[in-house]
């Protein structure tokens, strides 16, 4: 990619407590990429420290001044950002009827407000310097809907349409936008999010027993199942790209469903999808 006089290759990442992100964090800096991994807790930061990621910094991206002071230091020290990956999200789990407004407000603060505020800021980075790669992680979650999903699977469309617009006005400048559509990968995300079933009124819902089922860990295999690093790698090869592409499918399970909801009707769809 094109990094001006200086050849190497500086990336932040978001979400780097566990999973995704830190198996990123580590698969890039194995291959020689300056990687800072963030963390929102200072004992997530503290964790990558003691792992050996010595430029491991506090990012929590609901906060709009971290956001700032995370780019103006690693522009201090490197004076550019090659690639920025908004990785960093949860996911609040239960049906739509029992997820308070206030539930919904919080998943979007995260995993889309969050997100477009990192986006934004760095987006003035890439123009001042001419080039550069945002990557939003996105997910089947944002191509169908799954039940029980509501709360992600709004923010996960949302961060579709934001970065499929952004795409198209940063059309005429070096500066890609690349989104990451993610089926299921083996991390801590899924265990977090059957953990935000606790804050819904469980006994007094009509899926109380799908709800306790869950907690209880036993809910529905996960089929196609990916360790972290098949992100990772996807990652890395973005970064190598000249041109990448404007979306990548992660997991068979993504291109599965994405073929589905292209050529069966709506109807026949959602048949599918209540059996996953």
């Amino acid at each position: 990619m094109r990094a001006g006089s200086d050849s190497r290759i500086v990336a932040v990442i978001t979400g780097c407590s566990s999973g995704i992100g830190r198996e990123t964090a580590r698969y890039l800096k194995e291959r020689f990429v300056t990687v800072y991994p963030t963390a929102k807790r200072e004992e997530d930061v503290a964790s990558l420290k003691r792992d050996g990621f010595e430029n491991a910094m506090k990012l929590d991206v609901r906060n709009y001044d971290e956001i700032s002071v995370v780019i103006s230091e690693v522009l201090r020290r490197e004076k550019k950002i090659d690639v920025w990956f908004n990785n960093a999200g949860y996911g609040q789990m239960g049906a739509v009827e029992d997820l308070p407004t206030e539930l919904l407000k919080e998943q979007f603060e995260t995993n889309l407000f969050g997100l477009h505020e990192c986006t934004r800021q760095v987006l003035a980075v890439m123009r001042r310097q001419g080039f550069g790669k945002i990557i939003q992680h996105s997910s089947v979650l944002g191509l169908v809907s799954l039940p029980m999903r509501g709360a992600y699977n709004a923010s996960k469309y949302a961060v579709e349409g934001l970065s499929d617009t952004l795409r198209l006005e940063l059309a005429d400048e070096d500066i890609y936008v690349i989104s990451l559509n993610t089926g299921p990968v083996s991390s801590r995300f899924r265990k977090n999010a059957i953990e935000t079933l606790k804050r819904l009124d469980i006994e007094n819902s009509r899926f109380s027993a799908i709800y306790k089922k869950a907690l209880k860990g036993e809910g529905k295999r996960v089929p196609f199942n990916l360790p972290a690093e098949a992100v990772a790698s996807k990652v890395h090869e973005i970064i190598l790209s000249e041109k990448p592409a404007p979306r990548y499918y992660i997991t068979k399970a993504t291109y599965i469903l994405a073929f589905l909801k292209r050529v069966l009707p709506t109807s026949m769809l959602e048949r599918v999808l209540l059996k996953v």
